[in-house]
């Protein structure tokens, strides 16, 4: 069943079926709807919020089939540095609950290419299973590479061990990924890489495929984003004329759009404050923009149709926004 929140955001009302265990510290939530119909579309690379106690809006990679619209299933690490969101879901979450989720949504979408590299470290498996599907679907050529310290906590390991274009660095095994060998061995002029993983494997892939000349053939999801705390002596105070509220802001230099709209009062759709989950997006209608996440390409920066609120600032000394 579809709700709107009350920042307007439409969101929905999930069963869940089914708990089921990975390895070890990895489960997968199936989640149905109450009414059993069919859940809404989606395509590879898309995941969902899953909205928890106290505030708390996490983001997970929907890894079913996107075929099959009678269910969305999520992988969720153990993490123990948790700030109480995958704790929650492994020590609480129970068959029969009800979890609020918003619609899917995609940062991350397979574009057509020659051929596909998927290069997935540890959890960053999840989205590549869906694209993995796609790939064979269209017939395009594919390769997985997948890291990870051992098997036993490397999520989908035996689905995914019957494949010959499938090759597994397992640290405790004495196989360990190079980012320098990988590239050399698979990437051509028609081959793109989509990859999901720690924040150094992505950095790695990153310069070197930078160094190549290569970087429009790389396509990365973070886990999480480098933003740094406001510098007031290096940013500077600007404008935000809010069209649909009829309020126009000043942004100080040590704020955040963010901040700025909440602080009037303006519900707005948020939850990493980084730039990495999307749900702060929001439509530029005037004004340049200073694009800080790691969601938009470079085209699509360029195109200066949208931004991220929380993290993105202006290059303008106005900006009016779509809020």
């Amino acid at each position: 069943m579809s709700t709107v929140a009350s920042d307007s955001t439409p969101v929905l009302h999930l069963i869940v079926d089914e708990v089921r265990r990975e390895c070890d510290d990895v489960l997968t939530l199936s989640l149905i709807d109450s009414a059993g119909e069919d859940l809404p579309v989606w395509e590879a690379g898309a995941h969902i919020d899953i909205h928890l106690p106290g505030g708390l809006i996490r983001q997970y990679s929907l890894h079913s089939d996107p075929g099959d619209r009678s269910r969305y299933e999520v992988a969720v690490l153990r993490d123990p540095n948790s700030r109480g969101g995958s704790q929650y879901i492994h020590d609480e979450v129970t068959k029969g609950e009800t979890l609020t989720t918003s619609h899917p949504r995609n940062n991350f979408p397979l574009k057509p290419a020659d051929e596909y590299l998927f290069v997935a470290g540890g959890i960053g498996i999840t989205p590549m299973l869906p694209m993995i599907r796609a790939a064979e679907s269209q017939q395009r050529p594919h390769r997985l590479i997948y890291a990870g310290r051992s098997r036993t906590k490397m999520a989908f390991v035996e689905q995914l061990g019957d494949q010959g274009n499938v090759e597994f660095c397992v640290s405790d095994e004495g196989t360990r990924m190079n980012v320098d060998d990988l590239l050399e061995s698979n990437l051509g002029p028609g081959v793109h890489i989509y990859s999901c993983g720690p924040q150094r494997l992505l950095e790695a892939l990153t310069s070197r495929t930078g160094e190549l000349r290569l970087s429009k053939q790389l396509h990365v999801e973070h886990f999480s984003g480098t933003a740094v705390e406001l510098d007031p002596n290096a940013e500077v105070a600007f404008e935000v004329e809010l069209s649909r509220s009829g309020k126009t802001l000043t942004v100080a230099p040590d704020q955040t759009i963010l901040d700025a709209v909440l602080a009037c009062g303006i519900k707005a759709s948020n939850s990493c404050a980084e730039g990495v989950c999307g749900s702060c997006e929001t439509t530029v209608l005037e004004g340049e923009v200073d694009h800080r996440d790691q969601i938009l390409d470079e085209d699509e920066q360029a195109e200066n149709d949208v931004m991220m609120i929380c993290c993105s600032r202006a290059r303008s000394a106005r900006l009016v926004l779509d809020l």
